[in-house]
């Protein structure tokens, strides 16, 4: 086996185990063991120890994790955000455990360099975002509430993992949805930047979409607050 490819299959059991256990809770006997290999074999590899194996993994799950963002820039707003948001928590389920340990900062293993690479990943999905929003120079309110928005995504997605994976990976991805909507539109009725997002991005939606269903279900509602206008 090649020297890359047997790098590979440590990081590949490694990270295996730090999907599902916090990185203090796992060993290098551990990975030794998960990838078929020795103690010493994981030292030549990884000669800082643990905590160069436990980097190394977390880059290679940062990296899937951007890719998470990576959608073509056709289409519906909605229907381009549920794909991304698909595959993002498709990565927390696979990763619960690990994905807790990193996000919550509750690791002893984390460094100012881990710390990093995951700040790396808000930046780069809000990135995705912006392009998707098709804004060349983002102002700040726009530039804020996109930033906003990726910090309740992890957020929900550890309240679900605490709420035992509850309510379903579907209802959650559609309320994340709405949520961005509902955003974008506060957003909007004070920036002009943002107004003119938004109606670039409704004009695609369809009626049987999912902002056209959140419209339909949030509109019967406002009639209650007629006497605040």
């Amino acid at each position: 086996m090649s020297v890359e490819a047997r790098r590979a299959e440590l990081l590949t059991a490694a990270l295996g185990l730090f999907a599902h256990r916090a990185p203090e809770d796992v060993s290098l006997d551990d990975v030794a063991s998960a990838a078929g290999a020795s103690r010493p074999l994981v030292y030549r590899y990884f000669p800082g120890g643990k905590q160069q194996l436990y980097e190394a993994a977390l880059r290679s799950a940062a990296d899937e994790l951007e890719r998470c963002f990576e959608e073509p820039r056709s289409g519906p707003l909605s229907v381009r955000l549920s794909r991304v948001l698909d595959r993002y928590l498709a990565f927390v389920d696979q990763h619960d455990a690990g994905f807790s340990a990193l996000l919550q900062s509750g690791s002893v293993a984390e460094t100012s360099r881990t710390n990093a690479i995951v700040d790396e990943v808000r930046r780069a999905a809000a990135g995705e975002i912006l392009l998707h929003l098709a804004v060349k120079e983002p102002g700040a309110r726009l530039r804020m509430m996109v930033r906003t928005w990726i910090t309740a995504v992890e957020a929900a997605s550890l309240i679900w993992l605490d709420e035992e994976k509850r309510p379903s990976l579907e209802e959650l991805r559609d309320w994340l949805v709405d949520q961005f909507v509902a955003m974008l539109t506060a957003t909007a009725t004070t920036d002009p930047q943002t107004a003119r997002v938004m109606k670039a991005a409704l004009r695609m939606e369809p009626a049987e979409g999912a902002v056209g269903r959140l419209a339909r279900r949030v509109v019967p509602g406002l009639g209650e607050a007629s006497h605040l206008l």
